[in-house]
């Protein structure tokens, strides 16, 4: 009779403790919709002054048409302060909010890096107003994914949970922060899920998580910004399939892009990061020059490169300057970031894409004329195609480019540019530039 009651009672006491278990983490699943929200909203705002800040700037640039002195002096400090100020900003409170933050949050997932969120929310939000202002080649991304992952470590903090929920908590706020950059919370998702794979903890719920908050974050970015896709461009209709080898070659040429970035990227860290004080001062004076004078004569050269895809798409310039424009944004775009400044890579990457795929749907339409209607399906191909061979992330790059561009019917082309450049790149032995930056990351530390 006991024996019978005892058999009755094992499977309660099992399903209680189910139960218990489900309770924390649906838990968990409020607080990443908490995550996503704060995260959502700090991004929007810093968007809408971002814009702002773009357009002062281009007014200012605008006005050096006057022969007058103090109409060039303006747009020459505005670049030269607002580099100052960021990196200044950055050295002095918190170096981890140097460039685009993605290494130190794949390093803090692995425990080995902290998230020291009360320095890094205000500084990375306020330097990075001040490098990306100053028109530099860096993108937003950058600081909303690690402004978004310590958002995640703040609520965690907040609401003292245990040190297990950090890992999906902070997941959960970089997902939202690229959704927030980008208006593309299945990026957010894959991105997490694709790049950070090795830091993520997989889980049922941890996923749920950062499903909910990159979708929550993307909801109050449409609400207080706007739900068009960020790249408004030509709905492109699927290319015939005859003409689909051409994204193989695509592809490889992409591979060989991604390899060229990423080498030149390190160089130019290494280079800035072995400059004495003095000369990194007037390194800073001269940047700050240098993009100023540049935005004033080429405004299509500096900034995040939003300006420069709606130009190139719009088949106004010629294959001769696109051409000099994806050499002068390659090289500024590595300049930019080797500063050591907060900002990302994400969206100079993406106009490299297209001016590259613009480029080569240009000289393939002239050769080929039978296969291309549209160069501009080369120009999505890619934003995919180079996001793939510098960050070795083929679905993250292949979601983003349709979600920003809202060209689902392009998904197969991309697939192929996508893969194509990924594997050759990997056969070059390149590096994901993530994997590398928090390997140099290390490095210095240990050798500090």
């Amino acid at each position: 009779m006991k024996s019978s009651l005892i058999k009755k009672r094992r499977p309660w006491k099992s399903d209680q403790r189910f139960i218990d278990a489900d309770t924390k983490n649906f838990s968990l699943i409020f607080f990443a919709f908490v995550v996503g929200a704060i995260a959502g909203a700090i991004g929007s705002i810093f968007r809408l002054t971002l814009a702002y800040i773009d357009v002062f700037r281009d007014r200012l640039y605008a006005g050096t048409g006057n022969a007058e002195f103090v109409n060039w002096l303006l747009p020459l400090l505005f670049g030269v302060i607002g580099i100052s100020i960021a990196l200044l900003l950055v050295r002095k409170f918190a170096p981890e909010t140097s460039g685009s933050g993605v290494q130190e949050i794949e390093g803090a997932l692995d425990e080995i890096r902290p998230l020291r969120w009360k320095r890094v929310l205000p500084v990375k939000f306020i330097a990075s107003l001040f490098s990306l202002g100053s028109g530099l080649l860096l993108g937003r991304e950058g600081p909303t994914i690690q402004i978004g992952a310590n958002v995640g470590k703040m609520i965690k903090d907040i609401f003292k949970h245990p040190d297990n929920k950090t890992n999906p908590l902070v997941s959960a706020g970089a997902a939202a922060g690229l959704a927030s950059a980008f208006n593309a919370p299945l990026a957010g998702v894959i991105f997490v899920i694709e790049e950070m794979h090795g830091h993520f903890r997989y889980t049922f719920f941890s996923v749920a998580a950062i499903m909910v908050a990159s979708g929550t974050a993307d909801y109050v970015v449409r609400i207080l910004v706007g739900a068009d896709p960020v790249i408004k461009m030509m709905v492109f209709p699927s290319p015939p399939l005859s003409g689909i080898w051409l994204f193989i070659v695509l592809g490889f040429l992409f591979s060989l892009v991604g390899y060229l970035f990423n080498k030149l990227l390190i160089l130019s860290l290494d280079f800035f990061s072995d400059l004495s004080k003095v000369t990194m001062v007037l390194s800073v004076v001269i940047a700050g020059l240098v993009i100023a004078i540049v935005g004033i004569f080429y405004p299509k050269m500096i900034g995040g490169g939003y300006s420069t895809i709606r130009t190139v798409l719009d088949h106004s310039l010629t294959l001769q300057f696109l051409i000099i424009l994806f050499i002068g944004r390659l090289l500024l775009t590595i300049f930019s970031y080797g500063t050591g400044v907060p900002g990302g890579i994400f969206a100079p990457l993406l106009a490299l894409g297209v001016v590259f795929g613009m480029l080569f749907g240009g000289v393939m339409q002239h050769y080929f004329p039978g296969l291309i209607s549209y160069p501009g399906v080369f120009a999505v191909a890619g934003m995919a195609g180079i996001f793939a061979s510098t960050v070795r992330a083929p679905l993250t790059g292949l979601v983003l480019a349709v979600e920003m561009t809202s060209n689902f019917e392009l998904i197969l082309p991309l697939i192929i540019t996508t893969v194509t450049a990924s594997l050759i790149t990997a056969q070059l032995g390149n590096q994901p530039i993530y994997t590398t930056l928090l390997e140099r990351t290390r490095t210095i530390n240990k050798s500090a």
